[in-house]
């Protein structure tokens, strides 16, 4: 499909690596310039690589997101380089496992900040530039938010604040004709959780058992299929939707699970 995002620069958090990554080569696949925001200079070099061994192109700046100026910092060099923003992927974050009783006061902000405050910041900083262009925000989420699944309340309650400031942006930025969606993943099969299920005794039992539990096609999403709607979210082709929590997860979180 022609998304029309031609040259469309498009900040992507969390770009360098898993569904960010993946994110990055659809949208670049489409004609967009991913702004890749990442912590390590090292993945986000090889990010762009990628991508443009492809044939796309992508830009990356390092900052880390925990660090309210970096936020500033990143955006500013955007604008910089590239003289404008056409949208906004909020993406970065890590579940964590800072839990009720084994966490404190100092894991739990830590993991706020890690997993929601940059949501707001990196959109506070680039509302200017989305205000001229029009563009739009897509916000990942997480269905930990909906179903909890225990042993980590700083990820869940980051992921329900994301869903939060998602409705919230999405009616506050309509006068600007800016809007604002979230895809919301639930099991999908990035590095990251392949390492996860690694830590098991029998990593295969373990994966079977969680994909025996998935809805659509008893199998895991994959990342490609999160950045098709990211990228669909992103584009005109969705003109009239805002303000919406997509799962795109085979549905595991509204399905019975028995079936």
């Amino acid at each position: 499909m022609n998304l029309d995002l031609n040259n469309k620069i498009i900040i992507v958090t969390g770009g360098a690596k898993g569904i960010g990554l993946e994110i990055c080569k659809v949208l670049a696949s489409e004609g967009a310039i991913p702004f890749i925001i990442g912590r390590s200079e090292e993945d986000n070099k090889a990010a762009v690589k990628e991508i443009e061994a492809s044939g796309g192109k992508a830009k990356a700046v390092v900052a880390e997101l925990t660090n309210p100026q970096d936020c500033e910092r990143a955006v500013k060099q955007v604008v910089a380089e590239c003289g404008r923003i056409d949208g906004l992927i909020n993406n970065a974050g890590v579940n964590d496992g800072v839990g009720l009783e084994n966490g404190n006061y100092e894991s739990f902000m830590a993991s706020l900040h890690k997993n929601l405050v940059h949501y707001y910041l990196m959109a506070h900083h680039a509302l200017p530039e989305l205000k001229k262009s029009k563009g739009a925000i897509v916000n990942i989420g997480s269905k930990t938010a909906e179903t909890g699944q225990g042993n980590t309340s700083a990820y869940a309650a980051s992921n329900g604040g994301r869903n939060a400031l998602t409705r919230e942006w999405a009616v506050e930025l309509l006068q600007y004709g800016i809007r604002v969606n979230a895809v919301i993943v639930a099991e999908c099969f990035t590095p990251l959780y392949e390492t996860w299920i690694k830590t098991f005794d029998n990593p295969e039992e373990k994966l079977k058992e969680i994909t025996d539990k998935i809805p659509f096609g008893k199998r895991m999403t994959t990342a490609e299929e999160i950045a098709n709607m990211v990228a669909f979210l992103l584009s005109e082709k969705s003109s009239h939707t805002t303000g919406q929590l997509i799962h795109v997860d085979g549905g595991y979180t509204h399905l019975d699970r028995a079936l």
